[in-house]
């Protein structure tokens, strides 16, 4: 299997490191999605790897021009009846033809990127236009992997990556099929490649210093910080088990307060949640008063 330059490979972990996810977890999605290929070159430029969808292109085009795009067998009902070519240029040649019938629908029935991630999710993921969408892939690999995270975002699998659950991930992220093409398989694969390792939650918990709370802990202490993250925006079920959900509320919340984001629930966490409670201002700016009234009770007594 190729691999991603040293370049791509640093890029992916500065923007995984930046969103909260394990380097690793990012780089085995990547890589499985993608073969390991960041660019193909097109006609001199580096372009994102992509794969044209037939079955999206003959729902997705304008009615008066699907027995033309059918013709030109760029169209079927059926998945899978129009061929992908091996070579990249070749795809993006059929990817112009469709275009030249409808291009909006052209560029809907592409998966883009080292994501895969199909143009036909612009508007759920926020683009303007297929096109907006189709521009962040073309973009570099900054913006194919800002297409990802929406994708990922957008659909709540962040947790399953925290967990290193391939199994629900890639069923998710690559629909009921995902076992007969071994994505979960592969995507573990991946991940111990790249230097991930599930470590015991029971391991990681007693390697941790005194105190500070994490993947695998239970408790009281767990059920109070579930229920000030709660308070704080992050909405969660307090049942004192500090597991994925927990793990990613938290890592919102110190991504979002400039905060080392590691899903650990330290003194500075600790701090920064209490600030972040409604009340915490006017709570401060009693003891402050407090203190001010002591001070000029002391200097009144001289």
């Amino acid at each position: 299997m190729p691999v991603f330059s040293e370049e791509t490979l640093t890029i992916i972990e500065q923007t995984a490191r930046a969103h909260g996810i394990e380097p690793a977890a990012l780089k085995a999605v990547a890589e499985v999605e993608s073969g390991g290929r960041a660019f193909a070159m097109i006609g001199g430029r580096r372009e994102p790897l992509i794969r044209f969808e037939g079955h999206y292109f003959d729902r997705l085009v304008a009615d008066e021009r699907r027995a033309e795009a059918r013709r030109a067998g760029l169209a079927s009902p059926r998945a899978g009846a129009i061929a992908n070519p091996r070579r990249q240029a070749d795809r993006w040649r059929l990817l112009e033809r469709a275009a030249k019938i409808d291009r909006d629908a052209a560029l809907q029935s592409v998966s883009w990127g080292i994501g895969q991630v199909m143009g036909a999710h612009w508007k759920r993921l926020g683009y303007a236009s297929p096109e907006a969408l189709a521009r962040e892939a073309r973009s570099g690999v900054e913006g194919q992997l800002r297409l990802m995270l929406r994708f990922i975002g957008v659909n709540r699998l962040t947790p399953l990556l925290h967990a290193r659950d391939w199994a629900g991930f890639a069923r998710r992220y690559n629909g009921p099929a995902y076992a007969k093409n071994r994505y979960d398989v592969r995507l573990a694969a991946a991940h111990a490649r790249h230097g991930g390792v599930r470590a015991s939650p029971v391991r990681a918990a007693r390697s941790r210093a005194p105190g500070v709370l994490g993947r695998g802990d239970r408790g009281d202490r767990v059920r109070d910080l579930q229920r000030m993250l709660t308070t704080a925006g992050y909405p969660l079920r307090a049942d004192g088990a500090f597991g994925p959900r927990t793990d990613a509320a938290l890592r919102a919340f110190q991504r979002r307060h400039g905060l080392v984001v590691d899903g650990l629930y330290g003194p500075k966490s600790a701090a920064a949640l209490r600030g972040a409670l409604p009340g915490a201002g006017r709570a401060r700016g009693g003891v402050l008063a407090f203190l001010w009234r002591l001070v000029r009770m002391a200097l009144r007594g001289r």
